[in-house]
Protein backbone atom coordinates (compact mmCIF):
# COMPACT_ATOMS: atom_id res chain seq x y z
CA UNK A 1 0.00 0.00 0.00
CA UNK A 2 1.39 3.42 -0.97
CA UNK A 3 1.54 6.00 1.75
CA UNK A 4 1.21 9.67 1.02
CA UNK A 5 4.18 11.76 1.98
CA UNK A 6 3.73 14.78 4.18
CA UNK A 7 3.51 17.76 1.81
CA UNK A 8 4.10 20.29 4.57
CA UNK A 9 7.23 22.37 4.97
CA UNK A 10 10.45 20.47 4.31
CA UNK A 11 13.89 21.78 5.21
CA UNK A 12 15.98 22.55 2.13
CA UNK A 13 18.98 20.53 1.02
CA UNK A 14 22.27 21.23 2.82
CA UNK A 15 23.76 22.80 -0.31
CA UNK A 16 20.75 25.12 -0.55
CA UNK A 17 21.24 26.17 3.09
CA UNK A 18 24.94 26.87 2.54
CA UNK A 19 24.42 28.86 -0.64
CA UNK A 20 21.61 30.83 1.02
CA UNK A 21 23.99 31.83 3.82
CA UNK A 22 26.59 32.75 1.21
CA UNK A 23 24.11 35.04 -0.56
CA UNK A 24 23.21 36.71 2.76
CA UNK A 25 26.91 37.35 3.42
CA UNK A 26 27.29 38.76 -0.07
CA UNK A 27 24.39 41.16 0.58
CA UNK A 28 26.10 42.27 3.80
CA UNK A 29 29.21 43.25 1.83
CA UNK A 30 27.04 45.97 0.24
CA UNK A 31 25.88 47.19 3.66
CA UNK A 32 28.77 46.76 6.14
CA UNK A 33 31.71 49.16 5.59
CA UNK A 34 34.88 47.48 4.37
CA UNK A 35 37.84 47.61 6.74
CA UNK A 36 41.09 45.97 7.73
CA UNK A 37 43.43 45.51 10.68
CA UNK A 38 47.15 45.80 10.26
CA UNK A 39 48.92 42.50 10.88
CA UNK A 40 52.44 41.55 11.89
CA UNK A 41 54.45 38.33 11.85
CA UNK A 42 55.32 36.74 15.20
CA UNK A 43 57.37 33.68 14.38
CA UNK A 44 55.18 31.53 12.15
CA UNK A 45 51.98 33.33 13.18
CA UNK A 46 50.31 36.35 11.65
CA UNK A 47 48.57 38.40 14.36
CA UNK A 48 46.46 41.53 14.40
CA UNK A 49 47.79 44.87 15.64
CA UNK A 50 45.34 46.23 18.29
CA UNK A 51 43.49 49.46 17.46
CA UNK A 52 44.74 49.31 13.86
CA UNK A 53 41.39 48.89 12.12
CA UNK A 54 40.92 51.34 9.26
CA UNK A 55 38.42 51.76 6.48
CA UNK A 56 39.41 50.53 3.03
CA UNK A 57 37.86 50.71 -0.40
CA UNK A 58 34.56 48.84 -0.51
CA UNK A 59 34.54 45.50 -2.33
CA UNK A 60 30.89 44.41 -2.57
CA UNK A 61 30.37 40.88 -3.84
CA UNK A 62 28.13 40.57 -6.88
CA UNK A 63 26.80 37.61 -8.88
CA UNK A 64 30.12 36.69 -10.48
CA UNK A 65 31.98 36.89 -7.16
CA UNK A 66 29.38 34.63 -5.53
CA UNK A 67 29.59 31.89 -8.16
CA UNK A 68 33.39 32.24 -8.33
CA UNK A 69 33.68 31.74 -4.57
CA UNK A 70 32.52 28.13 -4.88
CA UNK A 71 35.41 26.85 -7.06
CA UNK A 72 37.74 29.08 -5.05
CA UNK A 73 36.47 27.45 -1.85
CA UNK A 74 37.01 24.01 -3.37
CA UNK A 75 40.60 24.92 -4.24
CA UNK A 76 41.34 26.39 -0.79
CA UNK A 77 39.87 23.35 0.98
CA UNK A 78 41.43 20.85 -1.43
CA UNK A 79 43.66 19.31 1.23
CA UNK A 80 40.66 18.34 3.37
CA UNK A 81 38.62 17.22 0.35
CA UNK A 82 41.46 14.95 -0.85
CA UNK A 83 41.81 13.69 2.73
CA UNK A 84 38.12 12.72 2.65
CA UNK A 85 38.53 10.90 -0.69
CA UNK A 86 41.53 8.94 0.65
CA UNK A 87 39.63 8.00 3.82
CA UNK A 88 36.60 6.89 1.79
CA UNK A 89 38.68 4.74 -0.55
CA UNK A 90 40.80 3.14 2.18
CA UNK A 91 37.84 2.49 4.47
CA UNK A 92 35.93 0.81 1.63
CA UNK A 93 38.80 -1.66 1.17
CA UNK A 94 39.04 -2.32 4.91
CA UNK A 95 35.27 -2.57 5.32
CA UNK A 96 34.93 -4.99 2.40
CA UNK A 97 37.22 -7.46 4.16
CA UNK A 98 34.58 -7.82 6.86
CA UNK A 99 37.05 -6.94 9.62
CA UNK A 100 35.02 -3.96 10.81
CA UNK A 101 31.75 -5.91 10.99
CA UNK A 102 33.43 -8.87 12.71
CA UNK A 103 35.12 -6.59 15.26
CA UNK A 104 31.92 -4.67 15.94
CA UNK A 105 29.85 -7.82 16.47
CA UNK A 106 32.53 -9.11 18.82
CA UNK A 107 32.14 -5.92 20.89
CA UNK A 108 28.34 -6.16 20.68
CA UNK A 109 28.41 -9.70 22.12
CA UNK A 110 30.79 -8.71 24.91
CA UNK A 111 28.54 -5.78 25.83
CA UNK A 112 25.29 -7.71 25.66
CA UNK A 113 22.94 -5.97 28.08
CA UNK A 114 25.49 -3.24 28.79
CA UNK A 115 25.58 -1.60 25.35
CA UNK A 116 25.19 1.93 26.68
CA UNK A 117 28.60 1.72 28.41
CA UNK A 118 30.31 2.12 25.04
CA UNK A 119 28.96 5.69 24.77
CA UNK A 120 30.75 7.36 27.73
CA UNK A 121 33.92 5.33 27.03
CA UNK A 122 34.15 6.47 23.40
CA UNK A 123 33.24 10.06 24.31
CA UNK A 124 36.01 10.05 26.93
CA UNK A 125 38.62 8.59 24.55
CA UNK A 126 37.90 11.09 21.79
CA UNK A 127 37.49 13.87 24.35
CA UNK A 128 41.06 13.29 25.49
CA UNK A 129 42.32 13.34 21.88
CA UNK A 130 40.51 16.65 21.32
CA UNK A 131 41.85 18.16 24.55
CA UNK A 132 45.46 17.13 23.96
CA UNK A 133 46.00 16.65 20.22
CA UNK A 134 43.34 19.07 19.00
CA UNK A 135 41.53 16.33 17.07
CA UNK A 136 39.00 17.83 14.67
CA UNK A 137 39.51 16.89 11.00
CA UNK A 138 41.15 13.68 12.23
CA UNK A 139 37.82 12.39 13.61
CA UNK A 140 36.46 11.96 10.07
CA UNK A 141 38.56 8.76 9.88
CA UNK A 142 36.53 7.19 12.71
CA UNK A 143 32.98 8.37 11.93
CA UNK A 144 32.02 5.45 9.66
CA UNK A 145 33.21 2.90 12.23
CA UNK A 146 31.39 4.71 15.04
CA UNK A 147 28.17 4.69 13.03
CA UNK A 148 28.53 0.98 12.23
CA UNK A 149 29.13 0.17 15.89
CA UNK A 150 26.12 2.20 17.04
CA UNK A 151 23.82 0.51 14.53
CA UNK A 152 25.09 -2.92 15.55
CA UNK A 153 24.31 -2.07 19.18
CA UNK A 154 20.73 -1.15 18.24
CA UNK A 155 21.13 2.63 18.06
CA UNK A 156 21.30 4.94 15.04
CA UNK A 157 23.85 6.94 13.03
CA UNK A 158 23.38 10.00 15.25
CA UNK A 159 24.56 8.04 18.31
CA UNK A 160 27.55 6.76 16.34
CA UNK A 161 28.58 10.23 15.24
CA UNK A 162 27.97 11.64 18.72
CA UNK A 163 30.39 9.18 20.32
CA UNK A 164 33.18 10.38 18.04
CA UNK A 165 32.42 13.98 17.06
CA UNK A 166 30.95 15.25 20.34
CA UNK A 167 33.73 13.57 22.30
CA UNK A 168 36.37 15.39 20.29
CA UNK A 169 34.30 18.60 20.50
CA UNK A 170 34.18 18.75 24.30
CA UNK A 171 37.89 18.00 24.44
CA UNK A 172 38.70 20.64 21.85
CA UNK A 173 36.56 23.20 23.69
CA UNK A 174 37.92 22.46 27.18
CA UNK A 175 41.37 22.20 25.62
CA UNK A 176 43.39 21.68 28.78
CA UNK A 177 46.41 20.75 26.60
CA UNK A 178 45.22 21.85 23.15
CA UNK A 179 48.19 23.47 21.36
CA UNK A 180 46.07 24.76 18.47
CA UNK A 181 43.70 26.89 20.57
CA UNK A 182 44.78 27.40 24.18
CA UNK A 183 48.48 27.15 23.32
CA UNK A 184 48.29 29.83 20.63
CA UNK A 185 45.92 32.09 22.58
CA UNK A 186 48.05 31.95 25.74
CA UNK A 187 51.16 32.70 23.68
CA UNK A 188 49.53 35.86 22.30
CA UNK A 189 48.33 36.80 25.80
CA UNK A 190 51.89 36.26 27.14
CA UNK A 191 50.63 33.69 29.65
CA UNK A 192 52.66 30.61 30.69
CA UNK A 193 51.86 27.81 28.26
CA UNK A 194 48.91 25.70 29.45
CA UNK A 195 48.68 27.62 32.73
CA UNK A 196 45.31 27.48 34.51
CA UNK A 197 44.96 23.82 33.50
CA UNK A 198 43.15 22.76 36.68
CA UNK A 199 39.95 24.66 35.90
CA UNK A 200 39.97 23.44 32.31
CA UNK A 201 40.29 19.79 33.45
CA UNK A 202 37.32 20.21 35.81
CA UNK A 203 35.34 21.76 32.95
CA UNK A 204 36.29 18.86 30.66
CA UNK A 205 34.90 16.28 33.08
CA UNK A 206 31.71 18.28 33.60
CA UNK A 207 31.21 18.44 29.83
CA UNK A 208 32.00 14.71 29.50
CA UNK A 209 29.43 13.73 32.14
CA UNK A 210 26.71 15.99 30.73
CA UNK A 211 27.34 14.95 27.12
CA UNK A 212 27.47 11.24 27.98
CA UNK A 213 24.16 11.43 29.86
CA UNK A 214 22.51 13.34 26.99
CA UNK A 215 23.63 10.85 24.34
CA UNK A 216 22.76 7.83 26.53
CA UNK A 217 19.23 9.13 27.19
CA UNK A 218 18.65 9.54 23.45
CA UNK A 219 20.26 6.15 22.68
CA UNK A 220 18.17 4.26 25.24
CA UNK A 221 15.01 6.00 24.06
CA UNK A 222 15.45 4.98 20.42
CA UNK A 223 16.52 1.45 21.36
CA UNK A 224 13.16 0.99 23.09
CA UNK A 225 11.28 2.69 20.26
CA UNK A 226 13.12 3.16 16.90
CA UNK A 227 10.42 5.59 15.75
CA UNK A 228 11.83 8.12 18.26
CA UNK A 229 15.05 8.32 16.25
CA UNK A 230 15.61 11.55 14.32
CA UNK A 231 16.76 9.28 11.49
CA UNK A 232 13.51 7.30 11.45
CA UNK A 233 11.39 7.53 8.34
CA UNK A 234 8.39 5.34 7.51
CA UNK A 235 9.07 6.07 3.82
CA UNK A 236 12.70 4.93 3.91
CA UNK A 237 12.82 1.62 5.73
CA UNK A 238 16.19 0.77 4.20
CA UNK A 239 17.85 3.74 5.92
CA UNK A 240 15.78 3.36 9.09
CA UNK A 241 16.26 -0.37 9.59
CA UNK A 242 19.81 -0.63 8.27
CA UNK A 243 21.68 -3.44 10.00
CA UNK A 244 25.12 -4.92 9.57
CA UNK A 245 25.37 -8.48 8.31
CA UNK A 246 26.90 -10.55 11.11
CA UNK A 247 30.42 -11.73 10.28
CA UNK A 248 32.36 -14.31 12.28
CA UNK A 249 35.94 -13.23 13.02
CA UNK A 250 38.66 -15.33 11.39
CA UNK A 251 42.46 -15.21 11.17
CA UNK A 252 42.45 -12.91 8.15
CA UNK A 253 40.19 -10.47 9.98
CA UNK A 254 42.65 -10.48 12.87
CA UNK A 255 45.52 -9.79 10.45
CA UNK A 256 43.62 -6.87 8.88
CA UNK A 257 42.79 -5.59 12.37
CA UNK A 258 46.48 -5.63 13.30
CA UNK A 259 47.34 -3.66 10.14
CA UNK A 260 44.57 -1.17 10.91
CA UNK A 261 45.69 -0.75 14.54
CA UNK A 262 49.31 -0.30 13.41
CA UNK A 263 48.20 2.43 11.00
CA UNK A 264 46.28 4.25 13.73
CA UNK A 265 49.24 4.03 16.13
CA UNK A 266 51.57 5.38 13.42
CA UNK A 267 49.16 8.27 12.76
CA UNK A 268 48.97 9.09 16.49
CA UNK A 269 52.77 9.00 16.76
CA UNK A 270 53.17 11.24 13.72
CA UNK A 271 50.65 13.77 15.01
CA UNK A 272 52.34 13.95 18.41
CA UNK A 273 55.98 13.71 17.34
CA UNK A 274 56.04 15.45 13.96
CA UNK A 275 52.87 17.54 13.86
CA UNK A 276 51.32 15.59 10.99
CA UNK A 277 48.12 17.02 9.56
CA UNK A 278 45.58 15.90 6.97
CA UNK A 279 48.09 15.27 4.15
CA UNK A 280 50.27 12.89 6.15
CA UNK A 281 47.31 11.29 7.95
CA UNK A 282 45.58 10.71 4.61
CA UNK A 283 48.70 9.14 3.14
CA UNK A 284 49.11 6.72 6.06
CA UNK A 285 45.42 5.79 6.06
CA UNK A 286 45.53 5.20 2.28
CA UNK A 287 48.56 2.92 2.68
CA UNK A 288 46.84 1.13 5.59
CA UNK A 289 43.80 0.37 3.43
CA UNK A 290 45.90 -0.91 0.52
CA UNK A 291 48.12 -3.10 2.71
CA UNK A 292 45.04 -4.45 4.52
CA UNK A 293 43.56 -5.43 1.15
CA UNK A 294 46.68 -7.38 0.17
CA UNK A 295 46.86 -9.05 3.59
CA UNK A 296 43.24 -10.20 3.24
CA UNK A 297 44.05 -11.71 -0.15
CA UNK A 298 42.71 -9.16 -2.61
CA UNK A 299 44.60 -8.55 -5.86
CA UNK A 300 45.70 -5.08 -7.07
CA UNK A 301 42.72 -4.65 -9.41
CA UNK A 302 40.20 -5.57 -6.70
CA UNK A 303 41.80 -3.09 -4.29
CA UNK A 304 41.78 -0.36 -6.95
CA UNK A 305 38.13 -1.04 -7.77
CA UNK A 306 37.09 -0.86 -4.11
CA UNK A 307 39.18 2.23 -3.49
CA UNK A 308 37.50 4.10 -6.35
CA UNK A 309 34.04 3.05 -5.13
CA UNK A 310 34.83 4.31 -1.63
CA UNK A 311 36.19 7.62 -2.89
CA UNK A 312 33.09 8.01 -5.08
CA UNK A 313 30.86 7.70 -2.01
CA UNK A 314 32.68 10.70 -0.49
CA UNK A 315 31.90 13.16 -3.31
CA UNK A 316 29.11 14.85 -1.34
CA UNK A 317 31.31 15.20 1.75
CA UNK A 318 34.32 16.49 -0.19
CA UNK A 319 32.32 19.06 -2.15
CA UNK A 320 30.42 20.35 0.86
CA UNK A 321 33.67 21.29 2.61
CA UNK A 322 34.48 23.60 -0.31
CA UNK A 323 31.00 25.12 -0.38
CA UNK A 324 31.20 25.84 3.36
CA UNK A 325 34.60 27.49 2.84
CA UNK A 326 33.15 29.70 0.07
CA UNK A 327 30.96 31.52 2.64
CA UNK A 328 34.08 32.73 4.44
CA UNK A 329 35.68 33.65 1.09
CA UNK A 330 32.76 35.94 0.25
CA UNK A 331 33.25 37.76 3.57
CA UNK A 332 37.03 37.91 3.16
CA UNK A 333 36.85 39.24 -0.39
CA UNK A 334 34.13 41.67 0.67
CA UNK A 335 36.50 42.97 3.42
CA UNK A 336 33.86 42.83 6.15
CA UNK A 337 35.33 40.28 8.60
CA UNK A 338 37.68 42.75 10.29
CA UNK A 339 34.91 45.33 10.49
CA UNK A 340 32.64 42.83 12.26
CA UNK A 341 35.44 41.84 14.67
CA UNK A 342 36.29 45.50 15.42
CA UNK A 343 32.68 46.45 16.06
CA UNK A 344 32.02 43.49 18.36
CA UNK A 345 35.23 44.00 20.34
CA UNK A 346 34.52 47.70 20.78
CA UNK A 347 31.06 47.00 22.18
CA UNK A 348 32.59 45.23 25.21
CA UNK A 349 34.32 48.36 26.55
CA UNK A 350 31.17 49.95 27.94
CA UNK A 351 30.17 46.89 30.01
CA UNK A 352 31.00 46.11 33.66
CA UNK A 353 33.53 43.32 34.34
CA UNK A 354 31.33 40.24 34.93
CA UNK A 355 29.00 41.15 32.09
CA UNK A 356 31.99 41.99 29.87
CA UNK A 357 33.48 38.51 30.38
CA UNK A 358 30.21 36.93 29.19
CA UNK A 359 30.04 39.45 26.35
CA UNK A 360 33.54 38.40 25.22
CA UNK A 361 32.29 34.81 25.16
CA UNK A 362 29.24 35.71 23.06
CA UNK A 363 31.39 37.79 20.71
CA UNK A 364 33.82 34.90 20.19
CA UNK A 365 30.82 32.69 19.34
CA UNK A 366 29.69 35.20 16.71
CA UNK A 367 33.21 35.61 15.33
CA UNK A 368 33.55 31.83 15.12
CA UNK A 369 30.89 31.90 12.42
CA UNK A 370 33.03 34.15 10.21
CA UNK A 371 36.42 32.66 11.23
CA UNK A 372 35.79 28.91 11.65
CA UNK A 373 39.46 28.05 12.26
CA UNK A 374 40.37 27.84 15.97
CA UNK A 375 43.97 28.96 15.48
CA UNK A 376 42.89 31.59 12.94
CA UNK A 377 40.36 33.01 15.40
CA UNK A 378 43.03 33.18 18.10
CA UNK A 379 45.38 35.12 15.82
CA UNK A 380 42.61 37.49 14.73
CA UNK A 381 40.92 38.19 18.06
CA UNK A 382 43.32 37.66 20.96
CA UNK A 383 45.57 40.65 20.13
CA UNK A 384 42.41 42.77 20.43
CA UNK A 385 40.83 41.01 23.41
CA UNK A 386 43.96 40.93 25.60
CA UNK A 387 44.45 44.73 25.91
CA UNK A 388 40.67 45.06 26.16
CA UNK A 389 40.66 42.65 29.11
CA UNK A 390 43.44 44.63 30.77
CA UNK A 391 41.48 47.86 30.34
CA UNK A 392 38.21 46.58 31.84
CA UNK A 393 39.72 44.57 34.69
CA UNK A 394 39.37 41.01 33.38
CA UNK A 395 42.33 38.66 33.73
CA UNK A 396 44.03 37.63 30.50
CA UNK A 397 43.43 33.98 31.41
CA UNK A 398 39.69 34.67 31.53
CA UNK A 399 39.84 36.26 28.08
CA UNK A 400 41.57 33.11 26.80
CA UNK A 401 38.83 30.98 28.38
CA UNK A 402 36.16 33.12 26.68
CA UNK A 403 37.96 32.62 23.35
CA UNK A 404 38.44 28.84 23.64
CA UNK A 405 34.81 28.20 24.62
CA UNK A 406 33.44 30.62 22.04
CA UNK A 407 35.53 29.11 19.28
CA UNK A 408 34.90 25.49 20.30
CA UNK A 409 31.28 24.75 21.12
CA UNK A 410 29.61 26.10 17.99
CA UNK A 411 31.82 24.08 15.63
CA UNK A 412 29.50 21.14 16.35
CA UNK A 413 26.44 22.88 14.90
CA UNK A 414 27.74 25.70 12.69
CA UNK A 415 26.88 25.43 9.02
CA UNK A 416 30.16 27.12 7.99
CA UNK A 417 32.21 24.33 9.63
CA UNK A 418 33.65 22.23 6.83
CA UNK A 419 34.65 19.49 9.28
CA UNK A 420 31.09 19.17 10.61
CA UNK A 421 29.69 19.04 7.08
CA UNK A 422 32.16 16.29 6.21
CA UNK A 423 31.36 14.32 9.37
CA UNK A 424 27.63 14.49 8.68
CA UNK A 425 28.17 13.44 5.07
CA UNK A 426 30.24 10.40 6.07
CA UNK A 427 27.60 9.47 8.67
CA UNK A 428 24.81 10.23 6.14
CA UNK A 429 22.97 12.43 8.62
CA UNK A 430 21.05 15.43 7.20
CA UNK A 431 22.24 18.70 8.72
CA UNK A 432 18.73 19.72 9.76
CA UNK A 433 18.21 16.47 11.71
CA UNK A 434 21.55 16.91 13.45
CA UNK A 435 20.54 20.45 14.50
CA UNK A 436 17.23 19.22 15.92
CA UNK A 437 19.05 16.54 17.90
CA UNK A 438 21.94 18.70 19.13
CA UNK A 439 20.20 22.02 19.87
CA UNK A 440 19.24 21.22 23.52
CA UNK A 441 22.74 19.93 24.30
CA UNK A 442 24.28 22.98 22.63
CA UNK A 443 22.24 25.25 24.91
CA UNK A 444 23.44 23.25 27.95
CA UNK A 445 27.07 23.53 26.76
CA UNK A 446 26.74 27.28 26.30
CA UNK A 447 25.27 27.72 29.79
CA UNK A 448 28.04 25.59 31.32
CA UNK A 449 30.59 27.77 29.53
CA UNK A 450 28.94 30.89 30.89
CA UNK A 451 28.96 29.50 34.44
CA UNK A 452 32.67 28.70 34.24
CA UNK A 453 33.42 32.16 32.82
CA UNK A 454 31.60 33.89 35.66
CA UNK A 455 33.44 31.70 38.15
CA UNK A 456 36.75 32.54 36.45
CA UNK A 457 35.97 36.26 36.69
CA UNK A 458 35.05 36.03 40.36
CA UNK A 459 38.20 34.13 41.39
CA UNK A 460 40.52 36.29 39.25
CA UNK A 461 41.48 33.25 37.13
CA UNK A 462 45.18 33.65 36.50
CA UNK A 463 48.09 33.82 36.95
CA UNK A 464 47.05 37.17 35.50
Amino acid sequence: MNKKRNKGFQMPHTYVLLISVMIIMAILTWIIPAGQFEVIKEGTRTVVVPNSWHAVESSPQGFFEIINSIPKGLVESASISIFIFLIGGAFMVINETGMVAAFIFKIAKLLKGRESLVIPVFILIFGITGATLGFSEETIVFIAMGVSLAIALGYDAIVGMSMIALGAAIGFSAGFLNPFTVGIAQGIAELPTFSGMGLRIVMFFVLWIVTSIYVMIYANKIKKDPTKSFMYSPYDTKRTQEKLEEVQMNKRHVAVGIIFAAGMILIAYGVIQYGWFVQEIGAIFMATGIIAGFVYGYGPSKIAELFVLGAKDMIFAALIVGVARSIVIVMEDGMIIDTIVNFLAGSVQILPGAVASVAMYIIQIIINFVIPSGSGQAAATMPIMVPLADAIGITRQTSVLAYQLGSGFMDSIMITSGVLMAQLSVARIPYTKWVRYLAPLMLIWLLIGMAFLLYAYNIGYGPF
